[in-house]
Order: structure tokens, then sequence, then C-alpha cells
């Protein structure tokens, strides 16, 4: 068991020392953690532009804000950790990931959606809803 849930304990240990620094140092203020470079050579919004500070808004308990910030981080962070939460599970039980979860079609999927949502945000019509504010 123990070999087991390295991986899923590895994964929280990173993540939560990165949260931990994002938790110190507001990515509201101007210059804290740079600028995006599509931002700063096109004007354009990447799909994860305002990520940043969306998770640093959950981190301090503002649903509306983070979603002001970037929809996609907002809804994808609690799937993110239920998601982990399954795969320690299944390491704990030593089992496999079902064979959907495993799919190369996963990651191409999300990487549409993303692709999808960088359009989106950065359409005229839209943007003052998507685009990070």
């Amino acid at each position: 068991m123990a070999r087991g849930v390295r991986a899923p304990l590895a994964t929280a240990a990173v993540v939560g020392a990165a949260l931990a620094v994002l938790a110190l140092r507001d990515p509201h203020v101007a210059g804290s953690y740079g600028e995006c470079p599509l931002v700063a050579f096109t004007g354009l919004w990447c799909p994860l532009c305002g990520g940043l500070r969306a998770t640093w808004d959950l981190l301090h308990g503002d649903v509306a804000g983070a979603w002001s910030m970037n929809v996609v981080v907002t809804v994808a962070l609690p799937v993110l950790v239920v998601a982990w939460g399954w795969w320690l599970a299944v390491r704990v039980r030593a089992r496999t990931l079902p064979a959907w979860v495993r799919s190369p079609r996963l990651p191409v999927v999300a990487l549409g959606l993303l692709v999808v949502f960088g359009v989106l945000r950065n359409l005229p019509a839209l943007a003052p809803v998507l685009a990070p504010h």
C-alpha cells in the first residue's frame, strides 16, 4: 500500500507547498508574480490568465472573486481536488484507475476546452464576462 500512494502524496506535497506560497503573496498586487507573456506581447487573455488570482481568492473563501478572475480555474480546482481524492483512494485499495480516466482522449478534450475558452474570453462580446477583472 505505501508504495502505491507515493505519487498522490508527493503531488499533494508539491501542490500544498505551492498553495502555501500563493496564500502568503497576493497575486492581485501588480507585479507580484510577473505578467502573462501572452497578454504582454499580444494583449490577448490566455485560458489561464487570472488563474493565480482565482486560486488566491478561493484560498481566502471569495468564490465570486475567483469566478470573476477565471471561470475555468474556479470550476476546475474543486474537480481536481475530488479527482486527487479518488486517485488516492484507488491507490490505497491497490486498484487501477478506470480505463476512461487513463484514456489519451481525456487530456485532448481538456486541452480543447481550454482553447475554446481562450478564444471565447477574447471575443469583444464575451470579454466583459470572461476576461479577468
